[in-house]
């Protein structure tokens, strides 16, 4: 089977072009490939790989920028992802999709579940909630994954940031009441190669498809704060900085984060298999 994967050189993307190569012929695609702003660019690379799977990382992921760049951030995060799910419809083939905790506004004191009704509360996460849609509503075969505070050692994240900015400054001022859970993106790249392995060896695949399709809330297990998080993370750093907790409204950014940001993953749990704790998969992170 060839499985396309976007954003290859992103956080996910890169983990997925290795954790997927069990699988099948993995073709990997990026920005200057395949332009996600650009639908015609996105319906062209789909025609000429012809993939059996369509494994979709890429996004429009800069939260605050997104509130002024409202109409790019649908077309990367809704509009391609619908072009991608209707010529994934065309050739028999399914969809892999990610999406995010930011579809909710936080007020929920408990974990957020699949049948919780979204409310964005910025244009990233209504941008995201159309891509969720538009992949629901098209027929194919689906799997989209909600995830959240995604970190690995490249790209941009917070474990990065974090690990600069401690090598630069005595103190660092860290948001301590929005809560969620930290998630290697090597977590959801094997998490995902595991699911899919399990559609490739069913007896049916076509009924392992229509049985399994859906969405998913798939996060490390527990939570922790933004504060809590640079804690462990930063723990054991030859230089830690002072870490002060600090509210929301003392760190103003252009887009509202919800406060809770958790999801409850026990769909996902009881459907496919173990999650690890976030404080482990940290330490796998750091170890690799």
């Amino acid at each position: 089977m060839k499985i396309l994967v976007t954003g290859k050189s992103g956080q996910v993307g890169y983990e997925l072009m290795r954790s997927l190569q069990p699988l099948g012929e993995v073709v990997g695609i990026d920005q200057d490939e395949m332009d996600m702003g650009d639908l015609d660019q996105v319906r062209d690379a789909i025609r000429r790989i012809q993939p059996g799977l369509i494994v979709n990382p890429a996004a429009y992921t800069a939260v605050d920028k997104a509130e002024t760049e409202p109409e790019l951030a649908m077309r990367v995060n809704a509009l391609a992802p619908a072009v991608m799910a209707e010529e994934a419809a065309k050739l028999g083939a399914a969809i892999v999709h990610y999406s995010t905790d930011y579809v909710f506004d936080g007020t929920k004191p408990e974990p957020y579940t699949e049948a919780d009704t979204p409310c964005p509360l910025n244009v990233y996460g209504r941008t995201k909630l159309a891509g969720e849609q538009a992949i629901a509503a098209a027929g194919v075969p689906y799997l989209i994954f909600r995830t959240s505070w995604v970190y690995g050692m490249r790209g941009k994240n917070f474990l990065l940031t974090m690990i600069k900015l401690a090598a630069e400054r005595e103190e660092l001022r860290i948001v301590a009441d929005q809560h969620g859970a930290p998630t290697w993106c090597r977590t959801l790249a094997d998490t995902t190669a595991s699911i899919l392995a399990q559609a490739r060896g069913a007896a049916d695949r076509d009924a392992w498809w229509r049985e399994n399709s859906g969405l998913y809330h798939l996060t490390s297990q527990g939570a922790t704060t933004w504060h809590g998080f640079a804690d462990a993370l930063l723990d054991k750093a030859e230089k830690k900085p002072k870490l002060v907790a600090i509210s929301s409204s003392e760190y103003p950014v252009p887009a509202a984060r919800p406060t809770n940001s958790r999801l409850s993953c026990e769909l996902m749990i009881n459907r496919f298999g173990h999650l690890p704790h976030w404080r482990e998969a940290l330490r796998l992170c750091q170890e690799a």
